[in-house]
C-alpha cells in the first residue's frame, strides 16, 4: 500500500513539472518582445516603481521587487507600511491572472486616473478591467482560477500556473535587465540583505 501511494505521489510530481515544462516553452514561444520592450521602458523611465499583486501574485510581486532592489532600482510594493506615495513620474506594476481582481483592479484605477502614474498590467486575460487601462500589458498566457480545467486543476489548483509563469518571466526579465545594465551576481550581492 504504502509503494503503492509513493508511485503516486511520484507520478502527480512528473506530471505537474511536465507540465510546467510545456507552460514555460509555451511562454517562449507566445510572448511578445514588443511588450517586453515596453515593460522594460516603463521601468528605465520610472523616477519610483511600485509592484503589486494580491494572494500568491502579491508574493510574486514581492519576489520581483527584491529582484529590482538589487539591481539598484527605487521599488516599493503596494500595501507595505513604508511604501511612500506615488506620482506622476513612477509605474506601477500590476500582477493578476485574471485582470479582475477587485483590490488591483482598484489601486491600478487610483494610480492611473487620479494620480496620473503609468500603470503596466502582468496579466493573462487581454480583455480584463486591468489590461484595458493599462498603458503598457504583458499578456503571460495560462490557466488561471476562473478557468475550468480538471485535468491541470488536479495538478495545479487555481492560479498556480499564471502565478509560476509570471515567477518565471519576472526573474527572466532581470536577467534581461542585469545584461542592459552591465551587472554580475557580485554587484547585486552589494544591495543583498545582511540583517536575516
Amino acid at each position: 500500500m504504502a509503494e503503492a501511494r509513493g508511485r503516486l505521489m511520484g507520478e502527480m510530481l512528473i506530471r505537474f513539472l511536465d507540465t510546467l515544462g510545456e507552460q514555460i516553452n509555451s511562454l517562449k514561444r507566445e510572448l511578445d518582445p514588443s511588450q517586453v520592450e515596453e515593460l522594460i521602458k516603463a521601468i528605465e523611465g520610472a523616477n519610483k516603481i511600485f509592484v503589486m499583486g494580491a494572494g500568491r501574485s502579491g508574493f510574486v510581486a514581492k519576489a520581483f521587487a527584491m529582484r529590482l532592489m538589487h539591481l539598484g532600482y527605487n521599488v516599493y510594493v503596494v500595501g507595505e507600511t513604508v511604501t511612500p506615495r506615488i506620482g506622476r513620474d513612477d509605474v506601477l506594476i500590476s500582477i493578476s491572472g485574471s485582470g479582475e481582481t477587485t483590490s488591483v483592479v482598484n489601486i491600478s484605477r487610483k494610480a492611473k486616473e487620479l494620480i496620473g502614474s503609468k500603470l503596466v498590467a502582468i496579466t493573462q486575460n487581454k480583455d480584463s478591467t486591468l489590461a484595458r487601462m493599462s498603458d503598457v500589458v504583458v499578456l503571460l498566457r495560462a490557466k488561471d482560477k476562473t478557468q475550468k480545467d480538471e485535468n491541470l486543476s488536479s495538478i495545479a489548483p487555481l492560479g498556480t500556473m499564471f502565478e509560476l509563469t509570471a515567477l518565471i518571466f519576472l526573474d527572466g526579465l532581470v536577467a534581461e535587465l542585469m545584461s542592459l545594465k552591465s551587472l554580475t551576481e557580485r554587484d547585486l550581492e552589494q544591495r543583498h540583505a545582511v540583517l536575516e
